[in-house]
């Protein structure tokens, strides 16, 4: 029998105790990514080890905020895949126009661009005081940020190339004031979000929502993993609501593959179909 990698031991090690310690479960992320994550904050850290981190990541809690953000992808922006975006204002809502109240849950929100994106849509589309949206992040830190609703003003130039091709209908420098080299977006986009710490390895679903957006997640977990995930989505899914996913990822092979009807080819937005 061939000896186990020694660092590949203790990395799994220090995962087990994360999730003994703090309830946060890494250990059925997708190996590749995790352990060039592992080694990149292991590299930035002071540790020459991950048996020497191991006792101060699990009894200093600053410590271990160090590893969640260094093990946790917060790569986004504002209308990020804009054909998704598009299918959304042009397939999706005029469904969720006969409801009379929205729920929207952004799972795995980052740093918020994408909840910020559902809100300015739904603003144009007329939903106006008609909707909540539920924006969370398993990183604390991001979802400050989130709540801030401002980014580097560099970064806008993309956003409303973004915005264009997703069908915006305004000029998107409606939607905030540049300070600097700052952008803050308007105000009034935070005043239906409810920010939240969750954690999609171990936390409970949301009910009854009628649009779930966990796009570009799933591609970091292994199987057991992603079912996981995938039975808490549809579980927090109103029958006749709206799943989005990346545009990596799919329902197809899945168990979950004939209760949702794709609206259009390769798209990844998915109707959950009524019993």
């Amino acid at each position: 029998m061939p000896t186990p990698n020694l660092q590949h031991v203790e990395m799994h090690l220090l995962l087990e105790g994360v999730f003994q310690m703090y309830g946060h479960d890494f250990r059925d992320y997708a190996e590749a990514s995790l352990h060039r994550r592992l080694n990149k904050w292991l590299a930035e850290s002071r540790f020459p080890g991950f048996s020497e981190a191991q006792g101060p990541v699990l009894r200093d809690p600053a410590v271990f905020q160090t590893l969640l953000k260094g093990l946790t992808v917060h790569v986004t922006e504002m209308f990020r895949d804009p054909l998704a975006f598009k299918a959304l204002r042009e397939e999706v809502i005029p469904h969720l126009r006969t409801y009379p109240f929205l729920k929207v849950w952004v799972a795995g929100c980052a740093t918020g661009e994408e909840a910020y994106s559902l809100a300015i849509l739904l603003e144009e589309e007329g939903f106006k005081d008609r909707y909540r949206i539920y924006a969370t992040d398993i990183d604390p830190e991001v979802l400050t940020q989130a709540k801030a609703g401002i980014y580097p003003l560099k970064e806008l130039q993309k956003f409303t190339q973004n915005y264009q091709k997703a069908g915006g209908k305004a000029a998107f420098s409606d939607y905030y004031a540049a300070s600097f080299d700052l952008a803050m977006l308007e105000p009034r986009l935070r005043e239906r979000m409810v920010f939240a710490t969750h954690n999609l390895a171990v936390d409970a679903n949301f009910g009854e929502m009628n649009l779930v957006l966990c796009r570009n997640v799933l591609i970091y977990f292994k199987p057991n993993l992603k079912a996981r995930v995938l039975e808490l989505l549809d579980a927090s899914l109103a029958p006749g609501g709206f799943l989005c996913l990346g545009q990596k990822e799919s329902l197809d092979t899945t168990p979950w593959q004939k209760g949702y009807q794709e609206i259009a080819p390769r798209s990844r937005v998915y109707r959950k179909r009524y019993e």
